[in-house]
């Protein structure tokens, strides 16, 4: 069972905190926010508990492995990427593609449209043994839809008109857009995303699920740990702790004018978790003047760079950190240079344990400061916990938009600069 905590302590006990009053007062929009959300839940609250996104994932990934694949191209932009990126860098090997006997094939994104990375990805695989993964909903997202023809048309060289098929896969719409079209054209197999389901929300579909299968990843602890999260919601409804952290979060919003969310895991792994939760915050809550800004850090890196700025800096931010208790592998500090009391006084300690005390650290330094920090601690970091997380934050979002009284399911601000990029491209009616 996956062992996640939400402690809210900092922003209360901190000079021009949260009070009681406050919190009181946005109690019964609180419960109305979260009887909304079970009457009508989001899509995705149904996902960690069905196997019919899982199954075919793991099903198609099996067959990618046992076929020999020694490369996969994820291709994908915003959710259809970020979601994916999290779980490979959180819960893969950093040199994952670098093992000498990896185990499976190796993963490269392509997500921008910068032809440096694609020309590098391209550079690198082995085509005829290369499987490609084309994430989009619409099936008509430039980026996506860019990336894939010029794939495409490498596979086709190499392997032929026929064969290049084979070798591809669209994680799309089930029903309708052009990569279905194309789908029922070539033949192409096809993984769906649910109607319900918005990108970034979409990490717990096939999104998410076949890519981390590939690459060996255990997508049923990744969902047993999501079902973890909503069990425990259900049960605790306004009082989960997640939930509670959409009023916290709300509240110094608008009440004490911090409106940048700072999220600062101590755990490398994490470095792309708060990309995706950058997505995630910003895209649901940013409309109509309304919304903070969440930033993403790393400690103890982002110490000796932007903690600098969090604490002596504007009063505006709200210090986020993720602690792993237990971090998954560790490293002794071996003793030298024990007469160097500026180095010996390390040794015999090991760097994880520098890892936390610098954590705890940084968390006492801003409350010493004045500035408000809250901490999520995960008992260690696998597939059990990040799931568990994932759908805490998805549930936090969600309700914080209720708060806001904005559609947390819709990104109506991104649209224009679509419709301006498809009318120079010469997509026809724009």
């Amino acid at each position: 069972m996956a062992k996640v905590t939400f402690d809210y302590t900092n922003l209360r006990e901190v000079e021009g905190g949260i009070g009681d009053r406050e919190l009181q007062e946005l109690g019964l929009r609180l419960e109305d926010a979260i009887d909304g959300f079970f009457k009508n839940p989001p899509g995705f609250m149904r996902l960690p508990k069905t196997a019919e996104f899982s199954s075919p994932s793991k099903a198609l990934a099996e067959e990618v492995r046992a076929l020999g694949a020694t490369d996969f191209i994820h291709v994908g932009i915003g959710g259809s990427a970020l979601g994916p990126i999290a779980l490979h860098r959180a819960l893969n090997h950093p040199y994952y593609n670098l093992l000498p006997s990896y185990p499976g094939p190796r993963l490269h994104f392509a997500e921008n449209t910068d032809p440096a990375t694609l020309a590098a990805i391209l550079d690198v695989v082995d085509l005829p043994n290369t499987w490609v993964n084309v994430v989009t909903k619409s099936g008509s997202t430039a980026e996506t839809i860019a990336n894939f023809l010029v794939i495409r048309g490498n596979l086709v060289e190499a392997l032929g008109e026929g064969t290049y098929r084979e070798h591809v896969v669209f994680t799309t719409d089930s029903e309708e857009g052009y990569l279905r079209q194309i789908a029922d054209r070539e033949g192409t197999r096809t993984l769906p995303i649910p109607p319900d389901v918005g990108g970034r929300f979409s990490v717990l579909t096939p999104v998410g699920l076949f890519p981390a299968a590939v690459t060996g990843l255990d997508v049923d602890a990744l969902l047993r740990g999501a079902a973890q999260c909503v069990d425990e919601v259900a049960q605790r409804g306004a009082d989960h702790p997640a939930v509670e952290g959409a009023a916290y979060y709300y509240l110094m919003d608008v009440s004490k004018g911090r409106n940048v969310r700072v999220m600062m895991p101590y755990a490398d792994p994490l470095d792309r978790f708060a990309a995706w939760f950058v997505q995630l915050w910003a895209e649901s809550l940013g409309k109509e003047g309304r919304g903070s800004t969440p930033h993403g850090a790393v400690g103890t890196t982002d110490q000796h760079s932007q903690v600098q700025l969090y604490m002596e800096g504007p009063q505006d931010k709200v210090i986020e950190i993720i602690e792993v208790e237990d971090h998954p592998r560790d490293l002794p500090i071996p003793k030298a240079y024990e007469d160097l009391e500026g180095v010996g006084y390390l040794s015999g300690h090991t760097m994880a344990e520098l890892l936390n005390v610098e954590c705890n650290a940084t968390r006492k330094a801003l409350l010493e400061a004045g500035r408000p920090n809250a901490t999520i601690s995960l008992a260690t970091l696998d597939e059990e916990h990040l799931g568990y997380l994932m759908q805490a934050l998805e549930v936090q979002t969600a309700i914080a938009g209720s708060l806001y009284s904005v559609n947390a399911f819709n990104q109506p601000g991104v649209e224009a600069a679509k419709q301006i990029t498809y009318s120079r491209m010469g997509r026809p009616g724009y």
